[in-house]
């Protein structure tokens, strides 16, 4: 696993207030832990720029953001639409039977009869589960369902099983 693989984490949704605070879009659970991993990078276009000591809080319906040296409307609307994000060493490691997806991204999938799909290009959440993206000599979607369709995941083998017919 590579440290200098980037996870998105949120978004700068625009500014909240005169003085300088700002909305954020948070993809952490609970949205709040976003402050727990800085330094931040901050991606506009084809700008990017490290921050560290933002503070926040959610306020139910928001997360509120200070950044050091934005002190006012128009230095946060200068950062609407920024996406935070931040180096995958920053995180914790997951729990068992957890995965980060990112972490996934580039396995190697199989079936439990030992046909190669081709490889986790990315993944993707309906609401009622994620879903792994395979690309191979055709792009396969296969629901992250543990113990149905995923049998197992095994990172030093770099491999993937899954219990899918590979004509489907």
């Amino acid at each position: 696993m590579s440290t200098d693989r980037r996870i998105l984490l949120g978004r700068v949704a625009g500014d909240f207030g005169v003085r300088g605070e700002l909305k954020l879009l948070s993809w952490t659970d609970p949205r709040e832990a976003i402050f727990r991993y800085q330094p931040w990078i901050l991606r506009s276009g084809d700008t990017e720029r490290e921050v560290s000591g933002v503070r926040g809080r959610d306020t139910g319906k928001l997360v509120i953001a200070t950044f050091p040296g934005v002190e006012n409307r128009e230095q946060a609307e200068a950062l609407k639409g920024a996406e935070i994000w931040v180096t995958r060493d920053r995180l914790p490691p997951p729990r068992p039977g957890e995965y980060y997806w990112v972490d996934l991204e580039g396995l190697a999938v199989q079936t439990v009869e030992g046909v190669s799909l081709g490889t986790v290009s990315h993944l993707f959440d309906t609401g009622a589960n994620p879903v792994i993206v395979i690309s191979g000599e055709r792009e396969r979607l296969v629901p992250f369902v543990t113990d149905t369709f995923v049998k197992s995941v095994d990172f030093e083998a770099g491999l993937i099983v899954v219990d899918w017919d590979p004509d489907f």
